[in-house]
């Protein structure tokens, strides 16, 4: 027979008690708040970024400071956006997506705050959604910041453009999401900052945490006392701050903890 887990084991790995102790946590909040990453969106059909076989695995990253001063590097920039761009056009919300749309419509959760790129929350119904690292669906010019939606520029890709140029002025036409060398939008990580530290609990769903500044939300939400739960396939560097750490699909767990049949 297999000895008795420590407490801090079953607490991580999971059985009943720490399902019931998960339920208990999310029966008990009335403004939670869900800090989201990769793993949330993988069951729909979006690779992750660093895992094995994952985007940057297939394709080397292109920094912003690269994508500016070199037209071979927008040229293989644009290249992988057009590889990728079925696999992001063609995901659909999965049941961790519809779980926390349910709950931000009962009134229990007060937003989303994700490093996803892919707007799988919003397609699922959540109305707060504060995308840290932009958004894949957008395409801006950096010169005049017309807007383009994604799937017009995709249009220009396959037609045989290689590098797409603004219409109006000319400029240089990039993904209105965050590249390596960029900082995040500074409006954007105030309000997730604020938000997460007025929880009565944070959902911390599909991340590695080993992404900054994003991962310091958790860390600000546990100095201010907000109880926090974990739900990842892997260990993450912040599982000491949680109150519950759970380890296995997102899409499976969640749904189970929120005792949310409606998957």
């Amino acid at each position: 027979m297999s000895p008795p887990m420590a407490d801090d084991e079953v607490r991580c790995l999971g059985g009943s008690r720490i399902y019931d102790s998960a339920r208990r946590l999310v029966g008990g909040s009335r403004r939670a708040v869900a800090f989201t990453g990769a793993g949330v969106s993988t069951a729909s059909g979006v690779s992750d970024f660093r895992s094995p076989g994952g985007i940057w695995s297939r394709y080397r990253p292109v920094t912003i400071q690269e994508f500016l001063a070199s037209e071979d590097a927008r040229r293989r920039y644009w290249r992988y956006k057009k590889e990728t761009y079925a696999e992001f056009a063609g995901a659909r919300p999965n049941a961790a997506h519809r779980a926390l749309a349910r709950l931000e419509t009962r009134g229990r959760l007060l937003g989303v705050i994700t490093q996803n790129i892919d707007g799988l929350h919003q397609d699922a119904g959540s109305q707060r959604v504060l995308e840290l690292h932009g958004t894949n669906r957008r395409v801006e010019c950096l010169a005049c910041r017309r807007s383009y939606p994604a799937a017009e520029i995709q249009e220009r890709l396959t037609a045989g453009c290689a590098v797409p140029l603004c219409d109006s002025c000319g400029g240089p036409l990039k993904p209105a999401t965050v590249s390596f060398g960029q900082s995040l939008p500074a409006d954007v990580l105030d309000a997730a900052f604020e938000l997460a530290r007025t929880a009565d609990l944070l959902l911390v769903l599909g991340s590695s945490l080993v992404v900054h500044p994003a991962a310091a939300i958790p860390e600000a939400a546990a100095r201010a006392g907000v109880p926090i739960l974990i739900v990842n396939r892997e260990p993450t560097p912040l599982d000491r701050l949680a109150v519950v750490a759970l380890r296995g699909a997102v899409e499976e767990i969640l749904p189970a903890v929120l005792d949310d049949d409606a998957v």
